[in-house]
């Protein structure tokens, strides 16, 4: 393969998914210069992780609810309502730290069978089921709190979003720790992406030149590597990047590896072949819901733990920068398409941006309209790469 064809295959292969990782950097360089560097030291770097995290969180799970074709505009309520029952058991009542969050993810699991009856066995659209429940547990996260925000928690709650990892091994400057961590994710990355390369070889299924699979797996490296660096120049591993590490895992096998999510991806893409083939539809969006309500608990634990307490208005407009980050991510508009990779690459974008114009001070009115105008560019590009496609075909 010569430079110039590598180049085009770089560009031009699945350009949906690899124009996503373009732009991100492209935009973390923008920002780091408008910045002065500042977007990029260390200690702002550990900020962004602490405060887009639990967006992230309901990202992994919105993006399997599109992909299913549905959306879910209850998750900001629900983040309210999990931390609302939590902060109640815990500080009101001073149950234990882990009382409240086995409380809050009982809650959430109840909230998305609820969702989930709805949409999968009585057939009510989810945009109106959760349009419903965006109201419902809004209103029911102001009775629980009684109109009062409630804090401070215990200091092992506040761990969950605050807490660090470091000092396991000595460094000079930074933490050792950290970087063995990021070292050892990048080899499991490294070691699961041959295996799948050669899996998919034996089947004779089509692959990027080995070149460009050895230089992504190096740019990927370099990148999480340098990260990983300056984290540990500050204040060594969050916890919650941890959290977020192990779900980011988890779906990715599942919605990539799994039947669960073979069917996920048939539902959204051909409703009608996927119950002709035998998916048994309706148990599949009921388990999806009831997923996103779980993943919804998660992120108000995580909000909960990082502002300290819980306020009546907790999660407020946390559904559309879910949403977005998953369309900004490659999700489609009409289901069937997106990725969990996609959607946290979507979603860190999105925290970037806002970050990157909070450091610039730039006015908040002005910071909702850009952010409104990439949403837009996004869906924009979907709709012109299926009108290639479709164009292609005929």
């Amino acid at each position: 393969m010569t430079a110039v064809s590598a180049f085009r295959e770089i560009f031009t292969r699945n350009l949906r998914q690899s124009g996503i990782y373009i732009a991100f950097v492209a935009i973390v360089g923008l920002f780091a210069i408008l910045t002065d560097g500042v977007l990029l030291s260390p200690i702002n770097l550990t900020n962004i992780v602490l405060q887009y995290s639990y967006i992230l969180i309901l990202a992994i799970g919105m993006v399997i609810v599109i992909i299913a074709g549905h959306i879910d505009l209850s998750v900001g309520s629900v983040v309210a309502l999990t931390g609302a029952v939590s902060a109640v058991l815990v500080i009101k009542n001073g149950q234990p730290w882990w009382v409240g969050i086995l409380a809050a993810l009982a809650v959430g699991a109840v909230v998305g069978a609820w969702q989930g009856f709805w949409v999968a066995y009585v057939g009510i659209p989810a945009f109106i089921v959760t349009l419903a429940g965006m109201l419902l547990f809004r209103g029911m996260t102001l009775q629980v709190l009684q109109n009062i925000s409630l804090s401070p928690f215990p200091a092992e709650y506040q761990k969950v979003a605050g807490g660090f990892l470091n000092g396991f091994l000595g460094g000079q400057g930074f933490d050792v720790f950290t970087l063995v961590i990021a070292a050892l994710a990048v080899v499991g990355y490294a070691v699961s992406s041959f295996r799948s390369r050669v899996a998919r070889l034996r089947y004779k299924q089509a692959v990027e030149a080995f070149p460009l699979f050895v230089l992504r797996i190096v740019l990927i490296g370099a990148v999480v590597m340098a990260f990983a660096y300056q984290l540990s120049r500050s204040r060594g591993l969050p916890i919650v990047l941890i959290i977020l590490g192990v779900l980011v895992l988890a779906y990715s096998v599942v919605t990539n590896r799994t039947v669960f999510g073979r069917h996920v991806y048939s539902i959204g893409g051909n409703l009608h072949a996927a119950q002709l083939s035998g998916v048994k539809v309706k148990k599949v969006n009921f388990w999806i819901f009831v997923n996103m309500g779980l993943l919804s608990a998660i992120a108000g634990v995580v909000y909960s733990s990082r502002s300290n307490g819980a306020q009546p208005a907790a999660g407020n407009m946390f559904e559309l920068d879910a949403i977005a980050a998953c369309f900004i991510g490659g999700a489609s508009t009409t289901g069937g398409v997106g990725k969990v990779t996609g959607a946290m690459v979507g979603g860190l974008i999105m925290g970037v941006m806002s970050n990157g114009m909070q450091l610039m001070g730039i006015d908040q009115s002005v910071q909702q309209m850009i952010k409104g105008l990439v949403l837009l560019l996004a869906v924009a590009f979907d709709i012109y790469n299926k009108r290639r496609a479709s164009t292609a075909r005929s």
